[in-house]
């Protein structure tokens, strides 16, 4: 059995693809994408990122991150591709790239930066990544494991072997790892000296991120929570400036940089922070406290007190403070009944005690899909829009949260006049710091939800307990 095994790992290194020499570190590596098909992979992920992830409707703002981004790409190991560089309408601290130079950041990241040698320490990371092929490599492992289940179980007669190579793949592949996220740092520091920036600015993010991650650790532990698992780069169980191996691949790149005119750009980034939302846009509805407005769509409603929400790309998710009863909002286009849309979405499964919906001239339709566990469905529609909704309890029975799901399904109405200040975000602006002004008398007045002090401080750099110098510029929130 052993044997047949091994003889299949060697069949299929031997048939699959091969070695290939890394543009960037010229490292051999396992590939089986040829550039041609890297391209045509990237195209594809893009058009299904464009479709999950909106574009941040500030055109200046992205013609700027773009110039940014190109002047890296530029001295890169392959400045011929066309990288397309885009901000992402979302609040969540993150970057990433597809293969072929398709790299994006989200607008939540931006906020936190404090310069334009940052923004580009951000993209020269992921331009690193592309040069790199790490999503090519990444891509190869996933496609080498897939077909090698195939063949063992073929082989062997064992489904099961199918499955154990599956999950050896899945675990070679969740990630890219911390070797291939300090190969990205690494390259993209020497990017940024090539460039004229700093690459310094790379220690710079990473510390921001680890404000990030030990803010994140703080708040949980306040409200006695696990701690949530790491986010973007999530690396560095130590302050970034004693990171051996981290230092190590900055090297390079500072010696590069000795002597030479190190741009940093603060005023001029600070200036496309201006106004930017912070948090929920108008574009993605917002949030405040156990309500949600959406401007654009003409809606408002309401969650039972105390849940959660999360306010993704595709659907606004309300959780319960014990995180067993789940509610999901999606958008659809109306069409037929409400009754009729339904029971067309449900593909023929059988609806229970269903009813009409009547609320603030609205009409739609609600019932309960029996099993294990049961859910509570709902669509309400207005004008050309049918909000589809999927409510359930993790662990217990429907009937213990069924009454706060109908109360949200129901609470959907217009916006009215009154309602559209609340629709509009919080965003970020600009101000001189005042002698002797301290970050808790900003946080005093701030609308920012939580703890604005720590907050704000995060954004200005002076987490957890630094104190601004008289003529900084502060981020505020307002």
């Amino acid at each position: 059995m052993r044997g047949a095994f091994l003889a299949l790992l060697v069949l299929l290194g031997a048939g699959l693809g091969g070695c290939a020499l890394n543009p960037a570190t010229g490292k051999s590596n396992f590939v089986m994408l040829s550039e041609r098909q890297e391209l045509e992979l990237g195209r594809r992920a893009n058009q299904e990122i464009a479709r999950q992830y909106p574009r941040y409707a500030d055109e200046r703002l992205q013609a700027y991150v773009q110039r940014v981004g190109e002047r890296v790409a530029r001295n890169s190991h392959r400045s011929n591709l066309d990288y397309r560089f885009t901000v992402v309408d979302s609040p969540d601290i993150n970057a990433f790239a597809l293969p072929g130079g398709y790299i994006y950041i989200h607008r939540g990241l931006l906020a936190y930066l404090g310069s334009e040698a940052e923004l580009a320490a951000v993209l020269g990371h992921e331009v690193g990544h592309v040069t790199a092929r790490h999503g090519v490599q990444q891509q190869s492992q996933s496609m080498a494991w897939g077909m090698l289940g195939q063949l063992v179980a073929a082989g062997t007669g064992v489904g099961a072997a199918g499955d154990l190579t599956n999950l050896l793949g899945t675990a070679m592949v969740r990630g890219y790892g911390r070797d291939m996220e300090l190969e990205a740092d690494g390259l993209g520091a020497q990017y940024l000296a090539r460039s004229g920036y700093d690459p310094q600015a790379m220690i710079e993010v990473v510390r921001v991120l680890k404000g990030q991650e030990d803010f994140a650790r703080e708040q949980a532990a306040r409200r006695g929570q696990e701690v949530p698992a790491s986010g973007y780069h999530g690396l560095f169980d130590t302050h970034p400036d004693n990171d051996r191996r981290l230092q190590q691949v900055l090297g390079p790149a500072r010696a590069l940089a000795a002597g030479g005119a190190r741009e940093s750009n603060r005023e001029a980034f600070l200036g496309h922070l201006e106004g930017l939302p912070f948090g929920d846009s108008e574009g993605t509805g917002v949030r405040r406290g156990r309500h949600f407005y959406h401007a654009g769509l003409g809606i408002a409603l309401s969650f039972p007190e105390g849940w959660t929400q999360s306010n993704g790309a595709e659907q606004l998710v309300a959780q319960s403070p014990d995180r067993q009863a789940l509610m999901a909002m999606t958008l659809e286009r109306a069409e037929r009944t409400p009754e009729a849309f339904l029971r067309a979405r449900l593909g023929g499964q059988r609806l229970v005690q269903g009813q009409p919906l009547g609320q603030a001239g609205l009409q739609g339709y609600t019932g309960i899909l029996p099993g294990r566990p049961a859910r509570r469905v709902a669509v309400v529609f207005k004008d050309q829009h049918a909000f589809l909704f999927v409510a359930v309890v993790k662990s217990g029975e429907l009937a213990s949260q069924d009454a706060r799901f109908l109360e949200a399904i129901r609470s959907l109405r217009p916006l009215q006049a009154g309602e559209r200040k609340l629709a509009q975000p919080l965003c970020i602006h600009l101000v001189r710091a005042k002698a002797g002004q301290r970050i808790a008398d900003l946080a005093k007045d701030s609308p920012l939800p939580g703890d604005a002090e720590g907050t704000l401080r995060l954004l200005n750099r002076l987490y957890p307990d630094g104190e601004p110098q008289p003529g900084d510029w502060l981020k505020v929130v307002r």
